[in-house]
């Protein structure tokens, strides 16, 4: 894997928030592997408990239940910490165009609570969950860091304000923070259930019910699918990077780009289902086409991502067949 010869001091003790959630806890699952300290940080408000109780024996495993919300939790969770790998938000695009006053508070003064919480406790590397969501209209492909467009929901809104709190905290208080720009991260423990389900577990989980998945708009809509060991990869190597490479953000990605009745369609052959979607109307918020130029990534980060599309849906599909 491209991370498993990655080598911190032993005594290393890593932070991660939202350690209840699909990314956190493989983040959390990853570094206890490599023999490393971890401090997990969740409210549950979208993670789930059954993912702490896989580590909640693990003796180089603790957890704080809280909520960055509150600066006093994020102090505490700080303390002794190496590294952050700050992860705990609330995801969905639609659901940000529903509820913008929380996202505001989640995203951008929880994710602004730790920066300052880090600063304070001399933190060696914040590292940080960006969004693909950040390019906007921007029309573009590949997307590149440094051409945005105008972006088109309250949750873009919230990822491109952590980007700049991530530059000035480098820049002014000489904290070191990587902003990742995720693109449609997949694969385990990722949630199949609920209104703002991410595709490919809900048309898993549909798929094995017989269910007829929707699918907004005509599936021509391409994404850059990123399964969850690259990112694991690109949160560890950041962890790595040099100072010159501090306060600036990064396309976390494999590079590929897929359209979703192309997903559809391979799922339906894995899975062995002859079963004819739903067509709905698109979804408010949307980026029509997303890939990702990674080669500031590979430059900077040294990152080089393991797995491409096919071989993580395979893994995913197993997971999924294994689990629901």
């Amino acid at each position: 894997m491209g991370y498993e010869n990655i080598k911190f001091p032993e005594d290393s003790r890593f932070l991660v928030t939202g350690a209840a959630g699909f990314i956190g806890s493989n983040l959390v699952e990853a570094i206890l592997r490599l023999g490393y300290q971890v401090r997990g940080l969740d409210n549950f408000s979208t993670g789930k408990r059954e993912n702490i109780n896989l580590f909640i024996d693990n003796p180089n495993f603790e957890f704080i239940e809280g909520d960055i919300r509150d600066l006093d939790t994020c102090m505490k969770a700080c303390a002794g910490v190496d590294y952050v790998l700050n992860q705990a938000a609330w995801g969905s695009v639609p659901r940000s165009i529903e509820m913008p006053l929380l996202y505001e508070e989640i995203n951008i003064r929880g994710t602004l609570n730790m920066m300052e919480a880090a600063r304070q406790n001399e933190v060696k590397k914040f590292v940080y969950a960006s969004s693909s969501s950040v390019y906007g209209d921007e029309p573009h492909l590949p997307k590149k860091e440094g051409i945005e467009g105008n972006l088109l929901s309250p949750y873009a809104l919230t990822k491109r304000a952590d980007e700049e709190y991530g530059k000035l905290y480098t820049k002014l208080y000489r904290l070191d923070t990587y902003g990742l720009r995720y693109f449609n991260v997949y694969g385990r423990r990722q949630d199949p259930n609920g209104a703002y389900a991410a595709v490919i577990p809900l048309f898993i989980k549909q798929l094995l019910n017989d269910e007829r998945p929707i699918i907004n708009g005509d599936g021509q809509q391409s994404r850059d699918f990123t399964y969850i060991e690259n990112v694991i990869e690109a949160n560890l190597k950041a962890c790595k990077a040099p100072h010159a490479a501090a306060g600036q953000t990064y396309n976390i990605a494999f590079g590929g780009r897929e359209y979703l009745i192309d997903i559809y369609n391979e799922l339906c052959k894995a899975l062995d289902k002859d079963i004819e979607p739903i067509f709905g109307p698109e979804r408010k918020g949307d980026i029509k086409h997303s890939n990702a130029d990674i080669s500031k990534a590979r430059e900077l980060l040294n990152y080089d991502p393991d797995y491409d599309f096919s071989t993580g849906l395979r893994l995913a599909i197993s997971w999924y067949k294994e689990n629901l």
